[in-house]
């Protein structure tokens, strides 16, 4: 159950960093759920990105082990 969680984490995590990227890149607002509340420069995006990559991939490893 935790190694499904810890996958599912890492999906929506990296998701909302690759919309922000991709949105502050382009020249508009950042796209996702994040800019409602806070306003995050293109680091911290990209950040939540391999954040996001690096849990999901954490959890993969953890449920292929068992």
């Amino acid at each position: 159950m935790t190694k499904d969680v810890l996958t599912v984490a890492g999906w929506i995590i990296g998701i909302e960093g690759a919309l922000g990227t991709f949105g502050l890149v382009r020249g508009e607002e950042p796209w996702g759920f994040l800019d409602v509340f806070w306003e995050l420069p293109v680091g911290a995006y990209v950040a939540l990105l391999v954040l996001g990559a690096v849990t999901a991939g954490a959890g993969e490893l953890v449920r292929k082990r068992s």
